[in-house]
């Protein structure tokens, strides 16, 4: 195994992070990573907006649910899906790519964009000895996001990434079983078969939480993400989306 691989699979949410901000070199290096990785197309449908002002990181944080490390890190990045920059050129090359840029197809190359550069700079802060955690609950309230950061029509925030030194060690969080995830050929439709890894991993998921909270908790898998799923939340996306004049056809 080499040293790549053991930092993927050593992947683990920090949560708690040394009062150390990331240096302008570092800052690059995640960011210049976060550049290599693939794009559909050539298109580079997303932008990264690295976060130092104190109180923009005690808004975002606030807006993420109140979670302290969006605001105690060593460097705070916000990945958006960006076609912005396409409709000003289309505009400059005299070019009619509108119903291009509005399409659903694009909105999702934006965002696939984003999600794989995001996990670029993941991997490498890791390997450079740091820490991550990805932040979802920015979308908790997007305009107050896009209005803390000033972006433009066509550019949607999508997800923070909390970045620095770790200040704790949690454990490894036990992934669905690999013969559950990955199929060969066909996708993999006997429920027995199914459910029955499922179950599986339930069990795990319960041993994990029982042994990590020294028996205070052992819910499964399947509960808390069906709990979950049960409460509905960000409903107002498509329209907010749309609102942006993305994913309108």
């Amino acid at each position: 195994m080499n040293e790549t691989i053991s930092t993927i699979l050593g992947h683990r949410s920090i949560r708690k992070f040394e009062d150390r901000p990331l240096s302008d070199e570092q800052i690059r290096t995640i960011v210049e990573c976060a550049q290599s990785a693939s794009t559909s197309s050539f298109i580079q449908a997303y932008s990264i907006i690295g976060v130092k002002d104190p109180e923009k990181k005690r808004r975002l944080s606030e807006v993420a649910g109140n979670q302290a490390y969006v605001e105690k890190n060593g460097h705070f990045f916000v990945f958006c899906a960006d076609l912005y920059r396409h409709s000003l050129i289309g505009e400059r090359e005299g070019r009619e790519v509108l119903d291009s840029i509005e399409s659903t197809e694009k909105f999702m190359v934006a965002v696939i964009d984003a999600a794989l550069a995001a996990q670029n700079a993941a991997v490498a802060a890791e390997s450079m000895g740091l820490g991550i955690c990805y932040i979802g609950g920015l979308r908790n309230n997007l305009d107050v996001v896009q209005k803390l950061l000033s972006t433009p029509e066509r550019v949607i925030p999508l997800f923070g990434l909390a970045v620095g030194y770790p200040a704790q060690d949690p454990g490894k969080k036990p992934r669905l079983p690999f013969g559950h995830l990955y199929h060969e050929d066909r996708y993999e439709q006997d429920l027995e078969t199914y459910m029955g890894e499922i179950e599986e991993y339930d069990r795990e998921i319960a041993a994990y939480y029982e042994e990590r909270t020294s028996g205070k908790r052992s819910d499964t898998w399947s509960g808390q993400i069906a709990g979950m799923l049960e409460k509905k939340s960000r409903m107002y996306m498509k329209e907010f989306v749309n609102k942006n004049k993305l994913n309108l056809k």
